[in-house]
């Protein structure tokens, strides 16, 4: 199968076969340190909107977009590579709860440029920097009922799904961004709708950008929510021919270390990813998170050394300075080599 001609982010994949790339952290953990009420949230423009927006951080990219473009340039500034829109949860579907559906696509277009314009700024001939715009898992599920008593039931469709995924990565087009990051997975069935929707969007516009997919695997067993393996996850997905797969958020690096692993050994035809949480969660702690820089620098050196990674970075309780460590640790080793290779080349024989 012929590689991808990408339109945007064009150099991203000799570089993740150059080095190991470096992701950014948690933006909500850093919002979180402001220490916002729900006056900052609103700004002047939502004064009066009926219904309360404190905790909807997508919205400060239309009331406090500062705020938002300083924390960027904090992560670009420790080192990262790829910096992810402030849009996890900037789908209608997400923003219907805060009774902002309408605002969705203007927060992904606001988002997308207030990155750019942030690694614009940090980009070198030697060190380019990327947007990625960062597509969310959404509140709702289409694989799992939200009733006990009713297994059938659904709060959401595959075509809602893909229709608000369609609008959100529409803005994010336009706003700028170098790839897409459909992350968090907990239903691959969710991830498929944004597949679909990128699909769409790419052959309409003539746009072509590189896609990671990151799943969540939510407890010891193994699986992500909706019960697939780590294994499963990859094949269910694996038709996108994504630049990367990885694993984020959930466990934390330590507990991540085997399924990571799984990942780096089945996935031989693509970048490999991880974006670990600092650890558990720990309302004592600043970050709501256990673990130091040192502590998750360490544990994705490990990951490193073993030969695993691509693409490192931090997820939930991660700050610039757990960037920068993991930075120093994980750019001491090559990256994992056997990408790209003779699955694609199957796939097509297939």
């Amino acid at each position: 199968m012929n590689p991808i001609a990408y339109t945007r982010g064009a150099r991203l994949p000799e570089i993740l076969a150059a080095r190991i790339v470096i992701l950014d952290g948690a933006m909500g953990t850093m919002i979180q340190r402001h220490r916002l009420e729900e006056a900052d949230f609103r700004g002047e423009r939502f004064r009066d909107h009926p219904k309360g927006v404190r905790g909807n951080f997508e919205l400060l990219q239309l009331t406090r977009p500062e705020l938002v473009r300083s924390i960027h340039e904090a992560y670009l500034a420790a080192g990262a590579d790829i910096v992810e829109t402030n849009t996890f949860g900037a789908t209608r579907v997400a923003q219907e709860d805060y009774g902002l559906a309408a605002h969705a696509r203007e927060m992904n277009v606001a988002a997308a440029r207030l990155a750019r314009a942030a690694c614009d700024r940090f980009s070198s001939a030697d060190k380019p920097r990327f947007v990625a715009g960062a597509l969310g898992p959404t509140p709702r599920t289409a694989s799992i009922s939200p009733d006990v008593n009713d297994p059938a039931a659904r709060n959401v469709t595959f075509e809602e799904l893909r229709a608000a995924y369609r609008e959100q990565a529409e803005g994010l087009l336009e706003g700028g961004c170098d790839l897409f990051l459909i992350e968090t997975v907990f239903d691959t069935l969710n991830a498929k709708a944004a597949i679909f929707a990128l699909d769409e969007l790419m052959e309409a516009s003539g746009e072509r950008l590189p896609v990671i997919v990151s799943g969540t695997v939510t407890d010891a067993s193994g699986r992500i929510l909706s019960g697939q393996t780590v294994t499963a996850f990859w094949h269910s997905v694996r038709h996108a021919r994504p630049l990367a797969i990885g694993l984020n958020c959930a466990l934390g690096a330590a507990l991540m270390r085997p399924y990571v692993a799984e990942l780096a050994r089945v996935a031989g035809d693509t970048f490999v990813s991880c974006y670990p949480n600092a650890g558990l969660p720990n309302p004592m702690s600043e970050t709501g998170f256990d673990e130091t820089p040192e502590i998750t620098g360490g544990l994705l050196e490990e990951f490193a050394r073993a030969g695993f990674l691509n693409i490192a970075g931090g997820c939930c309780g991660t700050t610039p300075e757990h960037i920068a460590e993991i930075a120093r640790r994980v750019g001491r080793y090559a990256p994992r080599c056997g990408h790209r290779g003779k699955l694609f080349g199957e796939l097509e024989a297939a």
